[in-house]
């Protein structure tokens, strides 16, 4: 067995170890992702700019004695930036612009001694769930390469379920971290608002909704890859209290009594896949054996004006995204370069009056209050991650004539995850069930604000009483 084979689904913590150990050197782990791209990309999509060279020399060279020292890694190719390597948001108006910097998580990546071998595929400007962009091509799930790995990160979900890397870099502005972790059977923690930094050149991405971190093969990755990566930027202009100690501390912690509210309904119009409400109510009883009182939450919304307020500032996030990256590239923007989707968003966005904007969010923060009180009673809030099991590609094709079509036939999808979004709070997607089908069912606990330690402390329960780590999909390395 080789070293590519040995090292394929051990965790980036695992991984590490080795290295520390001194019984492989991170040119050798680098080499063997390598190894594993180029013998499962061609089927999945996944990766979609190699950084080969510029990942050896640095395997080579003199690495911090981070906790991940010499573990190869991809990042997402949208908004993170890394320096000398194309950043396309997925879009062909970008396909030649390349930062001069690193931005503030990609400096902090380095430090925790992570290599980066790649980008990751994603949707055009991380706007579908789905990662099927024009520039790329689409990304194929690895549990059945004709399904859609989820969006917009579905790049790196794909990759770290094929075991490409055991970790790779993700967002989320209404579930891109979540929703690829449930189509592709892993874990995925959004964090907290503003948990990590979008410094130096970003404050926030549309009024706080979008949020940066990973998807990861184990619970104990995502913390420690959180405690390397979190906390304010000089400048931020807000951030969530700080852990009162690592989260990588929580895992394995007494994570005691919880009283959890779960719902199957979902607070939508949109109908739920017998599948998901399936897994929600196999983890309630789950949860019940392991001690927890777990009792059922009614989530009531307008939903009118949820959707009408999210896509309010969706639309002005696309209008902004489109004329921040002409002036970041210097580039002025052109429709043809422009997925239809994309273009008929960020036209309706120049056009929404600025006061309508700041009445869509009035309206999010006055329904985030609304969810507060329903949570509160709770230490957690179980769901569904999404409303329906990994759909085909191409589910998102829409008319020429109708491009928003994909949007609302999006919005029917992640109902369960937008939520977190535009309240800020942290939410996980658990690999605990698979149909019968055999694709996987993620599950969301959704945590209080600032409270990602009980989410890991109960992702790691669930972890060692349902373990995930040897489920591997028909296309892996």
């Amino acid at each position: 067995m080789t070293l590519a084979d040995e090292t394929a689904f051990m965790d980036a913590t695992a991984q590490a170890e080795l290295v520390r150990k001194g019984e492989v050197k991170p040119l050798e782990l680098v080499d063997a992702a390598i190894e594993r791209v180029e013998k499962v990309n061609p089927a999945l999509n996944a990766v979609v700019t190699p950084m080969y060279d510029i990942a050896r020399e640095r395997a080579g060279g003199d690495l911090p004695d981070g906790p991940f020292k010499g573990v190869p890694f991809l990042l997402k190719d949208l908004i993170a930036a890394y320096a000398g390597i194309p950043l396309t948001f997925a879009s062909r108006f970008l396909s030649d612009y390349v930062p001069d910097r690193d931005c503030e998580l990609v400096i902090r990546q380095k430090k925790a001694g992570l290599i980066t071998i790649g980008k990751a595929n994603a949707s055009e400007f991380g706007i579908l769930p789905a990662s099927e962009p024009v520039l790329f091509g689409a990304c194929h799930n690895p549990w059945d390469l004709s399904l859609s790995t989820g969006g917009s990160s579905g790049g790196s979900g794909a990759a770290v379920a094929a075991g490409i890397v055991p970790m790779a870099h993700a967002n989320d502005a209404g579930g891109s971290i979540r929703i690829p972790a449930s189509f592709c059977g892993l874990f995925g923690l959004r964090p907290t608002r503003a948990r990590n930094s979008f410094g130096p050149d970003i404050g926030d991405v549309m009024s706080g909704l979008v949020v940066e971190h990973a998807v990861t093969r184990s619970v104990r990755d995502s913390a420690a890859l959180l405690d390397a990566t979190c906390g304010p930027a000089l400048g931020d202009p807000y951030y969530p209290p700080p852990p009162a100690r690592p989260f990588l501390h929580e895992v394995g912690s007494d994570v005691g009594r919880l009283k959890i509210g779960f719902t199957t309904k979902s607070p939508t119009p949109a109908p739920v896949h017998e599948d998901c409400v399936a897994a929600v109510l196999d983890a309630c009883n789950l949860c019940e054996e392991l001690g927890h009182e777990v009792e059922e939450v009614l989530i009531e919304l307008d939903a009118g004006i949820v959707v009408q307020a999210f896509i309010g500032v969706y639309v002005a996030g696309a209008a902004w995204t489109v004329a921040a990256t002409a002036r970041m590239s210097g580039k002025t923007p052109e429709q043809e370069l422009f997925e239809p989707l994309t273009w008929a968003m960020s036209e309706m966005g120049r056009t929404l009056p600025a006061s309508d904007y700041l009445l869509a969010v009035t309206a999010l923060q006055q329904m985030s209050r609304a969810i507060a009180e329903v949570y509160s009673p709770y230490d957690v809030i179980l769901s569904p991650t999404l409303t329906e099991p990994p759909y085909p590609l191409g589910t998102f094709d829409a008319p020429t004539d109708n491009p928003m079509m994909s949007l609302m036939r999006a919005s029917t999808a992640v109902p369960f995850t937008a939520i977190a979004n535009f309240t800020g709070l942290p939410a996980m997607s658990v690999p605990l069930f698979w149909n019968g089908a055999g694709l996987p069912i993620g599950t969301q606990f959704t945590g209080k604000y600032g409270d990602e330690a009980t989410l890991f402390r109960l992702a790691a329960q669930l972890e060692a009483a349902r373990p995930w780590a040897d489920r591997r999909p028909p296309v892996s390395s």
